[in-house]
């Protein structure tokens, strides 16, 4: 998941001029989405609520950034428009096989002593979880790596991969598992012919692929929904966190934390560190990407 990134935004001035985004109104809307869902939205980033809102405004034919805010708290429709703000703040720029380095240490590393773990203790019993997952590209690119891994053997093990995010668009373009050549940008040409077959100029993931995933919408700021999810061997939470602020950031890890089994480990995204957030984990340095291990 990824908030209002400035690639996302050629073309914004196409949007209606006539709406205008108050300081007072701004301070409304940001401190109400962050109680919401945790994103934190900079000052620098006015403008873009402006300008993403836009359309909401005058498809619900209210005058100002005000109204739009007491529609927001009260009307009966606000839980259909939250879905609605959700998609609009969050952007999702992804692919298959996302910063390779780390997916390598991943499988080659962490992925393997978890398995050997596990079949030392006799069990086939694999839980991931994969908070933020966007339209799915996460997901399913572990459950490729997995099916690498295992071989023969995939079948056999009883595996889970929980794949959440906030916003619900994204998730059904997840279920369906149809992607473009752009998606696949970053993925070997082996793993393409393996786990896709060509539909005219799109590409559907490998129905086995999906009989591991679990795909429903969360909120990081909802300790209740955060403690539903099963209890997890290995949390993927790339390119999320660098959105909320150190409060936030800190209950979220806490929440993760809580959930990992012991020995279990989270991976982010290369350009997030739990350095100033959170002391629970051991850091485990590789080439590439720093690995945090809840200790046994």
């Amino acid at each position: 998941m990824a908030l209002f990134p400035t690639s996302s935004i050629s073309g914004v001035n196409s949007f209606s001029k006539e709406f205008r985004i108050s300081n007072d109104e701004f301070t409304q809307l940001r401190d109400y989405i962050y109680e919401q869902c945790g994103i934190y939205i900079a000052e620098t980033r006015k403008y873009l609520i402006e300008n993403r809102l836009s359309n909401r405004l005058k498809e619900l034919h209210l005058k100002n950034f005000g109204e739009y805010y007491y529609y927001l708290r009260f009307d009966v429709n606000r839980r259909v428009e939250m879905t609605k703000l959700f998609e609009v703040i969050t952007t999702n720029e992804t692919s298959f096989y996302r910063n390779p380095p780390q997916l390598q240490i991943f499988q080659e590393k962490v992925l393997k002593a978890e398995l050997d773990k596990l079949r030392a203790a006799r069990t086939r019993k694999l839980r991931v979880w994969s908070a933020g997952c966007s339209t799915g590209e996460e997901p399913y690119t572990l459950s490729m790596i997995l099916s690498e891994a295992l071989k023969s053997e995939f079948s056999a093990w009883d595996i889970k991969i929980t794949a959440n995010d906030l916003s619900e668009a994204v998730l059904v373009s997840a279920r369906r598992g149809v992607y473009s050549d752009y998606s696949l940008r970053t993925t070997p040409a082996e793993i393409v012919a393996r786990y896709f077959k060509k539909e005219g100029n799109n590409y559907c993931v490998d129905p086995r692929l999906k009989q591991i995933i679990s795909f429903d919408t969360i909120n990081l700021s909802n300790k209740v929904m955060l403690r539903r999810v099963e209890r997890s061997h290995i949390i993927f939470c790339r390119n999320v966190i660098i959105y909320f602020d150190d409060e936030m950031k800190r209950q979220v890890i806490e929440s993760f934390y809580d959930n990992l089994l012991p020995g279990g480990c989270l991976l982010i995204g290369h350009s997030e560190s739990l350095h100033s957030i959170s002391r629970a984990f051991k850091p485990e340095h590789h080439v590439g990407t720093i690995v945090y291990r809840k200790e046994a």
